[in-house]
């Protein structure tokens, strides 16, 4: 017998409860724009004002927990990819933001850097979604993908800089 989706389940349990990002992966609509909707919130309430070298240490400890936490879950209810699991997209959204200035122009930037580079797939976010299985590949290719958008973003500032003088 197959098991139910993550949405059937109760969020009692501590798990299933990091894994949906407190219930937002849940959403009806669109649940990976939600889960990346609270990694922003929280970066900016939580993270933004921190030192670069705290914000990366939380970002790789957020990382490390978040294979334990999405392999465990998808293992005991035997999922994939799951879109209620939104911890990946919480994480992928804090590394798009990492070090850009606390602002709402580059905050948005990012989250929507982030979320089309999470919903479009280029390589290597599509080979990561392909080619890696369990906990590590469903965080892995968000991973990637909160890269790409930081990448750009970084460019951005560069070149904001440069032109500036």
């Amino acid at each position: 017998m197959r098991e139910q989706p993550l949405a059937g389940r109760d969020l009692r349990d501590p798990l299933v409860l990091a894994a949906t990002g407190f219930g937002c992966g849940l959403s009806p609509y669109a649940p990976g724009t939600v889960g990346s909707a609270l990694g922003a919130v929280l970066w900016w309430f939580l993270f933004a004002d921190l030192d670069l070298f705290v914000r990366v240490g939380i970002v790789a400890a957020a990382l490390a927990a978040g294979v334990a936490i999405v392999d465990r879950v998808a293992k005991r209810y035997r999922l994939g990819d799951e879109p209620a699991i939104v911890f990946d997209e919480i994480v992928g959204c804090w590394i798009a933001l990492l070090a850009v200035p606390k602002t709402l122009p580059w905050a948005l930037a990012g989250f929507a850097l982030f979320r089309v580079a999470d919903i479009l797939k280029p390589w290597p976010v599509s080979w990561a979604d392909r080619a890696i299985k369990g906990g590590l590949g469903i965080m892995l290719d968000d991973v990637i993908a909160g890269a790409l958008a930081a990448l750009v973003l970084l460019a951005a500032l560069a070149a904001l800089l440069v032109a500036s003088g």
